[in-house]
């Protein structure tokens, strides 16, 4: 197969040129070369791409998402770091679901005022205890060296 300069990696894969120099510095991908000025990419590296973007998509951090390649490129995801997501996502799917029926209540409350309906005041407690706030940025993991 015919390398792929970044011009074409990025009409390809709809991450600009400038993300992929970043993907490139962070290590996600690599370029096999050049072309002049322009880096090339082994055609692979769209499919590496697509991951990178389910990975974003589900939440995962590009740091996060590089521990998930081996070295040698190939995918390694701990099953365990999925459950972890898939559990987060939950919780924030429940808070943003309460969210949301806390709005419509609020958008249809027939009391004088918001600060009169026992409900919305319920929802200001909430979030005045924190209760409401998304989860806190997690640190990225490190690697356990072997």
């Amino acid at each position: 197969m015919i390398d792929l300069d970044i011009a074409e990696v990025a009409r390809r894969s709809g991450v600009p040129a400038s993300a992929l120099r970043f993907y490139e510095e962070k290590g996600l991908i690599a370029s096999t070369g050049r072309r002049g000025l322009r880096r090339l990419f082994d055609p692979g590296v769209l499919e590496r791409l697509a991951l990178i973007a389910l990975g974003r998509v589900a939440g995962f951090s590009l740091d996060e998402i590089a521990q998930m390649f081996a070295p040698d490129g190939r995918l390694r995801v701990e099953r365990e770091r999925l459950t972890a997501k898939a559990d987060e996502l939950d919780r924030t799917i429940q808070r943003l679901g309460a969210m949301r029926d806390g709005l419509r209540h609020a958008a249809a409350c027939s009391a004088p005022s918001h600060m009169e309906c026992p409900h919305f005041r319920r929802i200001v407690r909430l979030a005045g205890a924190g209760h409401l706030d998304p989860p806190a940025p997690r640190a990225p993991r490190r690697r356990r060296s072997t």
